[in-house]
Order: C-alpha cells, then structure tokens, then sequence
C-alpha cells in the first residue's frame, strides 16, 4: 500500500515513530497526497496541530475558520512528502480519519517529494480534483459556531493553559471564543 507523509524535515531515512497527542508513539501516515502535505503547514507549535480539514465523500476539503487562512498558514512553507510503501501488516487505520495509517514501528521511505511552497502544492491538488478548499466566506454562521464550539472543546477537554501556542493562536485568530473560556 502506498502511503504518504508530510515532514519539514529533509532527508530522514528512516520515518520513526513520534509521541503527538495520542497514546502512544506513531509514525503517521495518508494514502492520500494532500492530507499528508497539510501537516508541513501547523499553525501552532508541537506538542499542538492546527489542521481543520475533513472530507467530502473521499476528497479531502481543508475549512478556512478565517479569511485567507490556507494562504496565511502555507504560503512558502516548504517541506517534504515522503512515499512508503507498507504492508497491510505494518500499519493500523486511524479510528478518525478514514485515509491515515498508523505505524509503531520504523518504516522505510521509497522516495520523498521536495516542497518549495505549499499554497502552489495546493492550488495545484485543487487544479486537479484532488482537494476541495472550504472558504471562510462561504461558511454560513452555524457552520462557524460547529467549528468554534469543537475548538473550545478540544481547549476544555486538554485543560491547555491560556499561554501554549494552540490558544495564544486561538486568542488572536478565534478571539470570541478564548474569551468564552478564559474570561
């Protein structure tokens, strides 16, 4: 099965599994392209992820929450797409997001695709049918509440402090709704 991941760093050899936000160390992986290029552009800092995207049908639709938002957080950023090539044996799907693989253990990439600006990566998968964008002008306003009531959430059931980089961003970007939890 051919997978991809999405890295900032050039020239792993050898993709190793990483603690994020889950139980364990994995290497995280998509059998699609664009999902693995949306992790070269986190809006926060580790240990955080700023990537709200979902899918229509199997096309993955990143949603801007805020005008121009995929522009402002991949515009010349550059980084890495690795390609694996893994046996069904090696990974465990996702529970969350149908198209991610999880490994726990090393795997081997086979080729690795240098970005020089993911925005033009993106335009591109979209040029092609192969990623839909969710503009923040086309949201209706329940749509946004959805969106800020998961963000509050995700803040609440974290119990992150009003200082880390994911709600400093949340401050600025969303300030409505770190006052709803922090006033």
């Amino acid at each position: 099965m051919t997978l991809y991941h999405g890295s900032r760093t050039g020239g792993i050899g050898v993709l190793k599994p990483n603690l994020a936000d889950h139980d364990r160390p994995y290497v995280y992986m998509s059998t699609l392209e664009a999902v693995a290029a949306f992790y070269l552009c986190n809006a926060v800092e580790r240990p955080y992820y700023w990537f709200p995207y979902g899918f229509e049908g199997e096309k993955p639709i990143y949603h801007e929450l805020y005008p121009n938002a995929l522009r402002e957080v991949s515009e010349f950023v550059d980084g890495y797409i690795y390609e694996v090539n893994a046996d069904e044996a090696q990974i465990i799907p996702f529970k969350n997001i149908p198209c991610a693989r999880l490994a726990t253990e090393p795997v081997k990439p086979i080729s690795c695709t240098v970005v020089g600006n993911a925005y033009e990566l993106f335009m591109k998968y979209m040029s092609e049918g192969r990623m839909k964008l969710g503009r923040f002008e086309d949201k209706s306003a329940e749509e946004l509440e959805r969106w800020y009531s998961m963000i509050e959430n995700y803040i609440k059931e974290k119990r992150l402090p009003p200082d880390c980089s994911y709600t400093e961003f949340v401050r600025q970007k969303f300030p409505s709704v770190w006052e709803r939890i922090y006033r």
